[in-house]
């Protein structure tokens, strides 16, 4: 018998993987594949389930999930990159690459990598940043969805994504400057090392998702959570006296129409949300790191609640679609196999059957590869601990920074969301006329409509997340400073005077559209508040009501711009040139008559 069992093994092992690729004759293949699906059957047949503290599945949810957030970032970068930062953009990039080469001596060294790490370095950006724009965008979209598709990635497909989105990231200049991008290219960093190094397929038997990307992901979703509890408690009172949810549905820089009715909750139901706010983020948190399965899926189960709620209730860009990811990794095989039913799946029944060999003691013995894997992962788990020190450091101090990078490659950051929330929404609103004199009282002056944020009183607000519309985005924040400290807004205002085509694909309504561009524009400050739910103004169909404040941007011509323009290096199309020197010409035929 002894002789009969080294006999079976012997054999086994010669039909074993090499190098990850089967051997096996089809038939056996057939046969073995047969065997698995029997051998599944019978488990589940004797109320074998999946075992706890296996992750197979769960690198596929994630993974999946991952890729969706990388395909709406990628989507949006299409979009609206070229308008904002390409070849003729808002604040274009040739301007930002050349101020920053001519600051580290004149060449592309380190230095100027470490300010902006983008392929565009590398690639001849000379009247051709349009079309590199869009080659990272469509790159990008082309490979998350096809991890999408497959559920499954390798660590060339990974790090092409991450470099493709740092790429734009770095370039972005105050349009890529929020907390979501870091933490995408932070959660998109790890995803490297969750996966094999060539293999594409779901169940890489060599390369079983590892503990140390795991626990990076929840040392990452704790960061997020406890760095946006502290710094709430550290920052706006309204956090201490549970006071900012009375404005933050009316006040946050993207609202949806679900916003409109929360914000008209009772005090005492906001007074529960502040409160359970502060648990989520400071409590809660601590059981990520415990590592007790029930805690921990417990924890994350309510993070990822939270997130759902968040979403819901405001258009917060894909930040809350990207902190649930961190979450996936805090539940297992067994609690994800609800989501692989057999009549759709065969993923379950994949992974029983990997768990009946590991306790067999049948399955894929360890190579070169799998030891170097595992050297790789203590590398990576000791460069994790390293950069951690200044994120921890960061949260223990009083003065605590929200939403920074202390690496250029932002592979661990610190985070954190309204630390100080607004009690009053204002809003910038553009104008145009065709008026010569923009002081004539008589003057029709037309409003543009912006995608999504408050304009029309009487516009239901969007509902757009996870899409995001950067300019709308940045509008907000321009509304609580002013145009002298936003260069980016004036250039706006130039483009509206001779109807850019990539501006104003950004906007929802240009009323210069299909005439002539207005001969001034300007732009006004504005109070907004929600309507009372069942007040005269709600019933007549408007959601805010609003009143004047002052003027934001008295009326400008592209005459009285152009030398701000030319100040800038800013491009201005041949078009618009002739446009001012007819200006020029009536001015002095005014003038003479």
């Amino acid at each position: 018998m002894a002789h009969e069992a080294t006999d079976i093994r012997r054999r086994k092992q010669a039909c074993e993987p090499l190098g990850g690729e089967l051997k096996q004759p089809a038939s056996t293949l057939e046969s073995n594949s047969g065997d698995a699906k029997t051998n599944s059957s019978e488990d589940v047949e004797k109320g074998i389930d999946l075992e706890p503290h296996s992750y197979w599945l769960t690198r596929i949810v994630f993974l999946r999930s991952l890729a969706f957030v990388y395909l709406t970032a990628f989507l949006v970068a299409l979009h609206q990159n070229k308008q904002l930062f390409g070849q003729d953009g808002l604040l274009p990039t040739r301007l930002y690459l050349d101020r920053i080469k001519n600051y580290v001596g004149g060449t592309v060294n380190t230095q100027a990598l470490s300010f902006a790490p983008t392929v565009l370095w590398f690639v001849d950006t000379e009247g051709t940043v349009d079309y590199w724009l869009d080659v990272l965008a469509y790159a990008g979209i082309a490979l998350s969805a096809l991890v999408l598709l497959l559920g499954s990635a390798n660590m060339v497909v990974m790090a092409t994504l991450w470099l493709l989105y740092h790429s734009l990231v770095g370039v972005g200049q105050k349009w890529y400057s929020f907390g979501w991008e870091s933490q995408l290219l932070e959660t998109g960093f790890l995803a490297i090392f969750m996966c094999p190094l060539f293999s594409l397929r779901q169940f890489p038997r060599r390369t079983p998702t590892p503990l140390v990307t795991l626990w990076g992901y929840r040392w990452l979703i704790f960061r997020i959570m406890i760095g946006a509890g502290l710094i709430k408690i550290r920052g706006d009172e309204c956090w201490r006296n549970l006071t900012c949810m009375n404005y933050h549905y009316e006040t946050q820089p993207v609202p949806n129409p679900i916003s409109y009715y929360l914000h008209q909750s009772p005090e005492a139901m906001h007074k529960f949300e502040t409160l359970s706010n502060h648990f989520i983020e400071l409590v809660t948190p601590i059981f990520l790191l415990i590592p007790w399965r029930p805690t921990m899926m417990l924890a994350g189960g309510i993070q990822i609640f939270f997130q759902v709620v968040l979403i819901i209730s405001g258009n917060l860009s894909f930040l809350n679609w990207l902190t649930i990811l961190p979450n996936i990794c805090c539940f297992d095989d067994r609690s994800l196999a609800w989501l692989f039913p057999g009549w759709m799946s065969s993923a379950s029944a994949t992974v029983r059957q990997i768990q009946r060999e590991e306790r067999e003691g049948t399955g894929p013995k360890a190579t070169f590869g799998v030891y170097a894997r595992r050297v790789l992962h203590i590398n990576l788990a000791v460069l994790i601990v390293y950069l951690s020190v200044p994120v921890v450091t960061n949260l223990l101090s009083t003065r605590q920074a929200m939403n920074t990078s202390f690496d250029p490659l932002r592979i661990v950051n610190t985070y954190g969301a309204f630390g100080s929330v607004t009690k009053e929404r204002t809003e910038v609103i553009f104008e145009g006329t065709y008026a010569t004199n923009p002081k004539d009282p008589s003057a029709v002056w037309l409003e543009y409509e912006f995608k999504c944020k408050p304009g029309n009183v009487t516009r239901r607000p969007c509902l757009i997340s996870p899409y995001h519309y950067r300019l709308d985005w940045l509008m907000w924040f321009a509304a609580f400073q002013s145009y002298e400290s936003n260069p980016w807004l004036v250039h706006l205002a130039g483009k509206f005077l001779y109807n850019d085509k990539g501006v104003t694909s950004l906007v929802a309504h240009n009323p210069f559209k299909d005439g002539d561009p207005p001969r001034f524009v300007r732009a006004l400050h504005y109070r907004y508040q929600y309507t009372k739910i069942g007040s005269q103004q709600s019933q007549e169909g408007a959601w805010w009501s609003r009143k004047f404040l002052r003027s934001y941007l008295p009326p400008v011509s592209l005459e009285s711009l152009e030398g701000y323009i030319k100040s800038q290096s800013w491009d201005l199309p041949k078009y618009a040139k002739r446009k001012i020197r007819e200006q020029r010409r009536g001015k002095r035929g005014r003038s003479a008559s």
